[in-house]
């Protein structure tokens, strides 16, 4: 009776041993079957038009990036690039649609700070989450704000003395932006906050507007893209005070950033960066990355984006990653600390 025990009780160890054999044999059979599947859909990818999801109107920056880059990705993949724009919210609105989209690679975003940070960033309640709802493909590019003010109507050569003068005006001193929410407005809320100078915004529906008011002397500063200010400031009717990037503007060599002057954390920029829906196959991500780095590298392309003031940063998709989740971390706690949100 002893040894019969034994016995089966060493058959039950055997079947029970042969059993976790076969069930792990039988997992990675599946995790093989479904690295093949991706690979075979990765490698005829892509087999029909790609949308490229624009957050904002037709003719903006934005835009015109997005555009420029879907007529060259076309010619590079072999299939249609389509530009679909879904404004509103600051971006918001096009972030949501491609976050819920499928993940196969035929639906992306042209991603930019306001979407992908600051607006989730300073909305109590984000429709989505930037970090974790989407799978970062390429960075492309950055445009520094460069602090600029009418030398006719405020008469000032450094930041320290705009911030003086800002102390003895009752009212203080009005600084523009194009709308609530976009780095021109934190930029100037975040001086206003770090220094305690008396400063209150103007919002603008746009550059255009907020350039104009500028040079007739109704508002007293303003932080905008090299692009919208470079020619006034060439032409001696603008003065550039400082530079809201981590490095001098090649455009204005002799300009300080605004770290330089003591500004710790003031690396504020509009970023472009192109994002799929979360779950979207790393094949798939490795294609489309490779494929916007050759654009981005194309003379052609780099010619355009120097004319538009775009600077680039070469980055791999993960880099770009943690790129993204860096600035949102930062808006985010620079609106815990000021309390500026965004309303909805």
């Amino acid at each position: 009776m002893m040894l019969r025990f034994h016995l089966n009780k060493r058959s039950w160890r055997v079947q029970m041993a042969l059993r976790r054999i076969g069930i792990c044999l039988s997992l990675a059979l599946v995790l093989a079957s479904v690295a093949v599947f991706s690979q075979a859909r990765a490698g005829s990818y892509p087999t029909r038009a790609v949308r490229l999801v624009v957050g904002f109107a037709p003719g903006g920056g934005t835009d015109i990036v997005a555009r420029l880059l879907a007529e060259k990705l076309t010619k590079e993949l072999g299939q249609s690039i389509v530009v679909e724009n879904r404004s509103g919210a600051t971006g918001m609105i096009a972030a949501k649609f491609v976050a819920t989209a499928p993940p196969d690679g035929y639906t992306l975003l042209m991603g930019h700070v306001n979407s992908q940070a600051i607006a989730p960033a300073l909305t109590d309640h984000p429709p989505y989450d930037p970090v974790q709802d989407f799978a970062p493909v390429a960075y492309i590019g950055y445009l520094p704000n460069i602090l600029v003010i009418n030398p006719a109507a405020t008469p000032v050569d450094s930041v320290a003395a705009l911030l003086a003068l800002a102390k003895t005006r009752p009212n203080g001193l009005s600084f523009a932006s194009p709308g609530f929410g976009s780095t021109n407005h934190l930029a100037g809320e975040m001086l206003r906050f770090e220094s305690g100078a008396k400063l209150f915004h103007v919002p603008y529906r746009g550059s255009g507007p907020a350039t104009v008011d500028l040079l007739a002397g109704r508002v007293d500063m303003n932080f905008d893209v090299t692009a919208s200010v470079l020619p006034y400031i060439k032409a001696g009717k603008l003065r550039a005070l400082a530079v809201t990037g981590q490095k001098r503007d090649p455009e204005l060599p002799d300009v300080p950033t605004m770290e330089e002057l003591g500004y710790k954390s003031f690396n504020i920029t509009n970023w472009y960066g192109i994002v799929a829906p979360a779950g979207t196959p790393a094949p798939i991500i490795d294609i489309l990355h490779k494929a916007i780095e050759r654009v981005l590298n194309t003379p052609d392309v780099v010619e355009q984006f120097a004319k538009l003031g775009i600077r680039r940063v070469t980055m791999t998709a993960a880099q770009f990653g943690k790129f993204n989740q860096d600035e949102y971390m930062k808006y985010r706690d620079f609106a815990r600390r000021t309390g500026i949100r965004l309303e909805q």
